[in-house]
């Protein structure tokens, strides 16, 4: 099967400072959410990925094509057609209408003066900028930017989209119309879309995978599914009357939220119904009790050591 990345203890140092480090990763095609803080060497990523920046070390494949390391010839280009780029900066040319800044990207990917205005004219329609395709892209709302933004990476047809912070400045009408239009080219058209982002619910809304880098190295690479930890024989319950002594004789029990909210490992062997039993012998009740299933927020404070 190929892969969508295939990389191999990619470093990119700059001067004294190290961006990444001995990343390996194999990611297969799909929705793919590149998480981790600011700084994190997600944009360092990126642009190594699209062959702008070489490694300093290592080596790796964007479905099969070898990284480009940088260089202005053939196989870069051959990279660089492969993958639609959105960025996080408006990066627009003002005085262009919609229609010319569309048609103006696909010319850059090589694409003849009227097939790039076709397939411009089709992208615009295809994200709802039909009616805005002659204004000036200055002009434009944020969501607006957004959309031309995705246009032009979209506009040569690539099979791999890197789309950078698209969220970024939306409003929660313009975020929602956002993450359906991605998920829509992952699921509906076929495209590879590795959404760099800092956001967990953007991830956890658009994205079937998710690559975790922290501190220009990689913490986690998997479904959604395989990276939660499951919840076993682990609870969240609420209670109230003489907690003190409810607590006391149970085993450790982490507090994770007000109202008296807790979370708990129960012994093995050892069911749910015993803390009912344990509550009322102690003076207290139990008010509410689940199964405690880890979110996405949980396994990137975990992987991350602040949880």
């Amino acid at each position: 099967m190929t892969q969508l990345l295939d990389l191999r203890n990619v470093s990119r140092s700059f001067g004294s400072n190290v961006a990444l480090r001995d990343v390996t990763l194999l990611v297969p095609p799909g929705l793919i959410g590149l998480l981790g803080p600011n700084g994190a060497g997600k944009s360092t990523l990126l642009k190594i990925l699209m062959g702008l920046v070489p490694p300093s070390s290592g080596s790796g494949f964007v479905l099969d094509q070898p990284l480009g390391g940088g260089r202005d010839d053939a196989a870069n280009w051959k990279l660089r057609r492969l993958i639609g780029f959105m960025p996080e900066a408006d990066a627009l040319v003002p005085g262009l209408h919609g229609i010319e800044y569309v048609a103006l990207a696909g010319e850059l990917y090589g694409m003849p003066r009227k097939q790039a205005l076709r397939r411009a004219h089709e992208v615009l329609t295809y994200l709802g900028l039909d009616e805005a395709r002659y204004r000036n892209v200055e002009q434009y709302s944020a969501g607006m930017k957004q959309r031309v933004k995705l246009a032009q990476a979209l506009v040569h047809d690539p099979p791999v989209l890197l789309l950078d912070e698209p969220t970024s400045g939306l409003d929660p009408a313009g975020r929602q119309t956002m993450l359906n239009l991605i998920r829509e080219l992952g699921r509906n058209s076929g495209k590879s879309v590795l959404l760099s982002t800092h956001l967990l619910a953007d991830v956890q809304a658009a994205c079937d995978r998710v690559v975790l880098i922290a501190g220009g190295e990689v913490r986690g690479n998997g479904t959604v599914a395989e990276l939660l930890a499951k919840p076993g024989n682990r609870v969240k319950f609420r209670a109230g009357g003489n907690i003190e002594a409810f607590l006391g004789a149970l085993p450790a029990a982490a507090a994770i939220g007000d109202d008296d909210e807790w979370r708990l490992d129960l012994p093995p062997g050892q069911d749910a119904s015993s803390l009912f039993a344990l509550a009322h012998r102690s003076g207290a009740f139990i008010t509410s009790l689940v199964p405690d299933e880890e979110t996405l927020e949980d396994y990137f404070l975990r992987t991350l050591g602040r949880g």
